[in-house]
């Protein structure tokens, strides 16, 4: 099958604002990563998870377990064999972040990083198979880079 990807501006408004809105706790753990005095402000507010490559590296492990979420939800719009590898394929995101992040921060960024790439891979199988969005790859390459780009620093 033939597939053309959407372009930016063919993304459904509501989806690119909340997609956009989910990449802020990704950015709050860069500036405070860089911010000691937002550091401190953030842990004597909220705690300590919330500031720093604590609240990216936490944030990460869950939308890599909800982006398993929405993968099975396309592979439940299947049927037959290709709806078993669908549900298959679905789960390993979820498995990756269980699994692949802890032991440090800069090995748990790494494995987040990994993830959300082999995230991508699958988002685009699932796409070419029709069974996500036309706009689907548009806006997860977008948000796919967003979040690498927050989880790079954390590596360094």
């Amino acid at each position: 099958m033939t597939r053309n990807t959407a372009t930016f501006l063919e993304i459904p408004r509501p989806a690119l604002i909340l997609g956009l809105a989910g990449l802020l706790p990704f950015v709050w753990g860069v500036v405070t990563l860089y911010s000691p005095a937002l550091a401190t402000l953030t842990t004597e507010a909220i705690g300590p998870r919330f500031s720093g490559p604590y609240v990216g590296l936490a944030y990460g492990t869950v939308i890599l377990s909800f982006m398993s979420g929405v993968l099975w939800g396309f592979a439940a719009n299947t049927s037959g064999a290709q709806a078993a590898v669908g549900y298959a394929l679905a789960t390993l995101p979820a498995l990756w972040a269980f699994f692949m992040v802890g032991g440090g921060p800069v090995s748990a960024a790494i494995n987040l990083i990994t993830g959300f790439l082999a995230l991508l891979a699958l988002d685009y199988v699932f796409w070419r198979w029709g069974l996500a969005p036309r706009w689907w790859m548009a806006l997860r390459c977008i948000l796919t880079g967003g979040v690498i780009m927050c989880l790079l620093p954390i590596t360094l």
